[in-house]
């Protein structure tokens, strides 16, 4: 039986300068559960992630958000909506400790966008120090961010995400780059942001035994095009992903 549907990209085409980056992708993510998305370098994961988010116009198609089309609306516009995403290269303040890089990913209440240089309550700084907690940061939480290792600040990306309280967070290719005996630890508090949490996933991963571990339903990309789709058993099955993607590794 099929959940409530939070996003649906129906038909969605983007082209830059005659290069067609998504050609006609349909995709659903549904309430609870962790999507994948996977496909080749330059296949238009990344693409089609800032289309969903508001960074760029799409050609043609559809993407609703909660049933309301989003396609048209501004990054803020969206991410008030709860819909947030995280980046292959980390988006922090490297000069400034974790707590405040915490402290000022926080929406401004009133107006709605990003308040550098608000103060912020005692409920906050104690929601941002749980947080850190959470993602195994809190004893490195007065450091520069600057100063923590690429996975961590990764992590605290994800921690920054977080204190925002998405009910959608797309996260692209959260591994990359990430010590593979920090990866573990890291799909578990995805997975528990998913349970305890209750935020809904959509993930770019090149690291198949991470998605294939974690995701409840994957979709395949190549070429701009939609290649295959299902749970990942089927996708990790099927000849056409073999052949474009996983014969590779």
């Amino acid at each position: 039986m099929s959940g409530k549907k939070l996003i649906e990209v129906n038909g969605v085409s983007k082209s830059y300068g005659g290069v067609v980056a998504n050609s006609n992708i349909s995709l659903d993510v549904e309430d609870g559960k962790i999507t994948g998305l996977i496909g080749p370098n330059g296949s238009g994961k990344t693409t089609l992630f800032n289309s969903i988010v508001g960074y760029h116009p799409i050609d043609e198609g559809s993407i609703k958000f909660e049933g309301e089309e989003i396609s048209k609306l501004r990054v803020q516009q969206i991410a008030r909506r709860g819909l947030l995403r995280t980046f292959q290269q980390t988006r922090i303040y490297g000069k400034m400790n974790c707590v405040d890089n915490m402290l000022i990913s926080i929406p401004h209440r009133k107006h709605g966008f990003f308040d550098m240089f608000g103060t912020n309550g005692k409920a906050d700084r104690d929601k941002a120090e749980h947080l850190l907690e959470f993602v195994g940061l809190y004893s490195k939480r007065y450091l520069p961010s600057g100063d923590l290792s690429f996975g961590q600040q990764k992590l605290l990306e994800f921690a920054m995400a977080l204190m925002n309280e998405p009910k959608v967070l797309l996260l692209d290719e959260p591994t990359a780059g990430i010590n593979p005996t920090l990866i573990n630890g890291l799909i578990d508090r995805l997975k528990r942001a998913n349970t305890d949490f209750g935020i809904t996933l959509l993930v770019i991963e090149h690291n198949m035994r991470v998605i294939m571990n974690m995701a409840d339903k994957v979709y395949c990309l190549a070429h701009g095009e939609m290649l295959s789709s299902g749970s990942p058993d089927v996708v990790q099955n099927d000849q056409r992903v073999i052949d474009a993607y996983l014969g590779a590794h």
